[in-house]
């Protein structure tokens, strides 16, 4: 079963999300998040939090901030160096 398929028997069972863990065989905290999440995904989450989109976007993003900080500390020390070269 995929997690959507356990999202949606927790709203369709009438179940608890700890008896639909149960018969699943899946974690209850884990099972919690995923409803949790679905959620937020649906435009019904408290202010401020992020949809499963929004946080790929930002793994995505925080990713290519490190990436272009690894190339600006290179050009860097290649400035330093062909400045230290000119002077000499």
């Amino acid at each position: 079963m995929t997690t959507p398929d356990a999202v949606a028997l927790v709203h369709s069972s009438g179940k608890t999300v700890i008896e639909v863990a149960r018969e699943l065989g899946v974690s209850a905290e884990g099972l919690r998040n995923w409803v949790k999440q679905d959620t937020i995904d649906r435009g019904q989450g408290a202010p401020g939090e992020l949809t499963t989109a929004e946080r790929e976007e930002l793994r995505r993003l925080r990713r290519l901030a490190a990436e272009q900080a690894e190339t600006i500390e290179v050009l860097r020390k290649a400035a330093l160096f062909f400045a230290n070269e000119r002077d000499r």
